[in-house]
């Protein structure tokens, strides 16, 4: 039978959170999760979580959209519907280039934008009717909350009030 327990530290301002990872990570106790209802600055460094990597999906999404850009302003045109407007050579897409940046462009923005939030919630398994990930519901409103795995249940407790918890919540794990 395992004694290991979950809890949960409620805090009602940004700062008591702050100090409290601070005081968690000064004891060796590790956090498992924080909840919060906005991003708290300095909280993933205090975590110690690595850089994501959504900026370089976001770099990959825009070379896709400027590719895009680029195939189709080509195929139109010098192939589908080549026209001579103002003179200039429809035969030559390098000599048109400049009036294509914009369309480039925001293909560019238009694909990094919508795949970049797609991969966001795929990647946070936040699909339609997919269950709530967060253990209280007051986190998406006013209210922070650690979480711990641990058998030390009692220590973990103290250091959660010597910090400013305003709640402590215990379940088996």
């Amino acid at each position: 039978m395992s004694t290991t327990k979950i809890v949960y530290g409620l805090y009602a301002d940004d700062d008591d959170l702050m100090n409290g990872v601070k005081a968690f990570n000064d004891k060796g106790i590790a956090i498992n999760e924080v909840y919060t209802p906005f991003p708290v600055h300095g909280l993933d460094k205090a975590l110690g979580l690595k850089k994501t990597r959504i900026s370089d999906a976001a770099f990959i999404y825009a070379l896709y959209g400027v590719s895009i850009g680029l195939t189709v302003t080509w195929y139109i045109m010098n192939h589908d519907w080549a026209q001579n407007i103002g003179g200039k050579p429809s035969f030559s897409w390098v000599n048109n280039f400049p009036a294509f940046i914009d369309p480039m462009f925001e293909l560019m923005v238009f694909c990094c934008a919508h795949l970049m939030s797609l991969t966001f919630f795929v990647r946070n398994k936040m699909y339609p009717a997919a269950p709530a990930q967060n253990p209280d519901p007051r986190t998406t409103d006013d209210k922070f909350l650690m979480e711990f795995i641990t058998e030390d249940v009692e220590s973990v407790k103290q250091l959660l009030i010597e910090t400013g918890v305003e709640e402590i919540t215990v379940k088996d794990a």
